[in-house]
């Protein structure tokens, strides 16, 4: 049984943690309560992928945290990564599930509406649903859903969602009143001088909302 838990949802970003270094930034993250972790580095190339994703691995080997890999198939099956995540425009994500086999988590972004309903909970595990604002990390995104948008596509999903775009700390408690199941983030964890900690703000104030 697959077991991932949506909750603080880490994006790296290469230029964002440059200064730290993804590995770095990763260990800090985890210690802080990041509960998955994908690798994203669109100019790596399949081999500079490989070689991160396996020092990655490396660094959440015991801590239970899955490892995703962004929208290359090849680089997750060679590192033996716990998951892919595919965009609208990458590889079908029925395709992307024969190739990758039904043990590995598979995820999908989700902009609109047409494209949850599409979703086949049979293929796909989760969705990536937003982005909830404008985010730089990712400049061709669809319009902002905010969070009203937010909760539609949430609602019509068949599989848990985790929310993302430009998200904060201060965003916890609407991502969790809109039905997701976590908020991804990038800016917020990559490149603060101290991960550890930004990554801690926010697995506090999830904790917190949760206790209600």
């Amino acid at each position: 049984m697959k077991r991932f838990d949506l909750s603080l949802y880490l994006v790296l970003d290469p230029d964002l943690c440059r200064a730290r270094s993804m590995v770095e930034t990763t260990r800090a993250a985890v210690a802080g309560g990041a509960t998955i972790v994908q690798l994203r580095d669109k100019a790596a190339g399949t081999a500079g992928l490989i070689e991160t994703g396996r020092a990655l691995m490396s660094v959440l080997d015991g801590t239970g945290v899955p490892l995703i890999v962004n929208d290359d198939v090849d680089a997750a099956v060679a590192i033996g990564a716990h998951g892919l995540h595919v965009g609208q425009g990458d590889m079908p994500a029925a395709e992307a599930r024969r190739r990758v086999g039904p043990g590995m988590i598979l995820g999908l972004s989700v902009e609109t509406e047409a494209a949850v309903r599409a979703v086949d909970p049979s293929v796909v595990d989760y969705v990536g649903a937003g982005p909830v604002f404008a985010t730089q990390t990712k400049p061709d995104h669809e319009p902002p859903t905010g969070f009203d948008g937010l909760a539609r596509l949430v609602a019509l999903s068949p599989v848990p969602a985790v929310a993302i775009g430009g998200l904060k700390a201060e965003h916890v408690a609407p991502v969790l009143a809109s039905g997701a199941k976590g908020l991804a983030v990038v800016s917020a964890i990559c490149g603060q001088p101290d991960p550890e900690a930004a990554a801690r703000l926010i697995a506090d104030a999830i904790r917190d909302c949760r206790r209600g």
